[in-house]
């Protein structure tokens, strides 16, 4: 089972190019992010004639989350991410699908540091990290999966130095990261990759054919979800295709008769 990411910077503007790899690529699960439209308006007929169904947690113009599955319609468990709950932008879908517990996550971004928008992102990490603690108790096979705007570490971006100033890279950002990950989430692409320098997000086109990028969309897995792994990588050729977005799909295979097994115990 091939379960995959991919933060789309607008699904209306970006279609041709988001049919395509999924013509190309075949993910059994795909997790959207920046659809930039809401439900009413979300073009669920390409995708349903593509062979997918369609879960959308959408916002006019701005963020926006979807959960797309081969031959079956996602079932909904939740849209928000529970802590805060004035906030109702449209950056966490999760739902059931194929066995699995699935999460589409668009966290924020946070610039300019500091203000209200950096705040903003220290308190949405902090009811990530409360919140996956929940997750984690339940004990089914879950994946979360996403553009969760972190560079973990300085491997994760071809110059930290020139970025120094920028939310995902500062000390608190990361400092939440490490706790939510210390919970027992594992990076799937890390765990299959420990050393390979390995990049999602090109801010232009330049930086994409120079490859200076950023990784900041993950595959967060649950321990329960681990030994399923079997796969994983970055479809970067797409970055460099027509009107593409700023991020590449990133996907995971993972052993479906295990995923059931987990699920059963």
């Amino acid at each position: 089972m091939k379960i995959a990411t991919f933060n789309v910077n607008g699904v209306k503007g970006r279609l041709p190019r988001l049919l395509e790899w999924l013509q190309e690529a075949q993910p059994d699960v795909a997790c959207l992010q920046e659809i930039k439209t809401a439900d009413a308006t979300f073009p669920i007929k390409p995708f349903e004639d593509a062979g997918y169904g369609v879960l959308v947690h959408g916002q006019r113009a701005h963020h926006g989350v979807a959960i797309l599955a081969r031959g079956e319609t996602p079932v909904e468990v939740r849209r928000g991410l529970p802590g805060e709950p004035e906030d109702v932008a449209a950056r966490w879908l999760e739902a059931k699908v194929r066995g699995l517990h699935v999460v589409s996550v668009y966290l924020p971004n946070g610039n300019p540091v500091p203000s209200p928008n950096f705040d903003y992102k220290q308190r949405w990490m902090e009811r990530l990290v409360a919140y996956g603690e929940d997750l984690l108790a339940a004990g089914a096979p879950t994946v979360l999966a996403g553009d969760f705007n972190v560079v973990p570490t300085n491997a994760d971006i071809y110059n930290a130095g020139s970025w120094r100033f920028d939310a995902v890279l500062q000390p608190e950002t990361r400092e939440k990261w490490e706790r939510f990950v210390a919970q027992g989430w594992v990076d799937a692409t890390r765990h299959l990759h420990p050393k390979e320098r390995i990049y999602t997000f090109w801010v232009n086109e330049a930086a994409f054919h120079r490859n200076a990028g950023f990784r900041m969309d993950f595959l967060m897995l649950s321990p329960a979800l681990v030994p399923a792994l079997q796969a994983t990588g970055v479809d970067a050729a797409h970055r460099g295709r027509e009107k593409p977005s700023d991020h590449a799909p990133v996907w995971i295979e993972v052993d479906e008769a295990a995923v059931a097994r987990s699920s059963a115990s």
